[in-house]
């Protein structure tokens, strides 16, 4: 094999081994660019994409095996990091001049007429766990049993007995106020 009949150093395809990461970043940033803008559009957030898309490159880049298509890797994690921007987004608050005044009644026990949390927190330690576990947050009595301890049966008892308290307690509260 004759100097002009050699690759060229910088033939890595006929060397069979890994280009440089920075040949990486020169021969396919302008197509992994082209990808973020196309998925975001053009703006800050491509630009982020495409730097995030590099800095999990050169993380990776020693890692990355030799005949790795690295224009097609590199599209790839440019894809996932413009998903992830749009992700991101969805979760941050949107910039608004006029707040909506709303109000809810979930979970504002002083909105409640018939002082329903008061009654629950007289409630034997048992019962109230019972009925809090059962009642409120909506798991089945073999459940709040391996929470609290016991059988299924007595903590379905202590259910029992914590909404019948509740319904006495409650009741006379509601007749004093009449």
């Amino acid at each position: 094999m004759g100097p002009h009949n050699r690759p060229h150093y910088r033939d890595y395809s006929v060397m069979k081994m890994k280009q440089p990461y920075d040949s990486a970043v020169t021969t396919h940033g302008a197509t992994v660019l082209r990808v973020c803008r196309a998925v975001l559009g053009p703006g800050a957030d491509a630009d982020d994409a495409w730097s995030e898309t590099f800095l999990a490159a050169l993380r990776a880049w020693p890692d990355l095996d030799d005949d790795t298509n690295v224009e097609a890797w590199l599209v790839r994690v440019a894809h996932r990091k413009a998903v992830d921007v749009i992700r991101g987004r969805q979760r941050r608050p949107v910039p608004t001049e006029h707040l909506p005044e709303t109000t809810s009644p979930l979970g504002r026990p002083e909105d409640v007429e018939l002082d329903l949390w008061a009654a629950v927190a007289a409630l034997p330690e048992r019962q109230r766990l019972a009925v809090a576990y059962h009642w409120f947050g909506g798991l089945p009595h073999t459940e709040t049993a391996e929470l609290i301890g016991g059988t299924p049966a007595a903590v379905r008892r202590a259910a029992a007995d914590g909404i019948a308290s509740l319904r006495r307690t409650l009741t006379v509260r509601e007749g004093a106020r009449s």
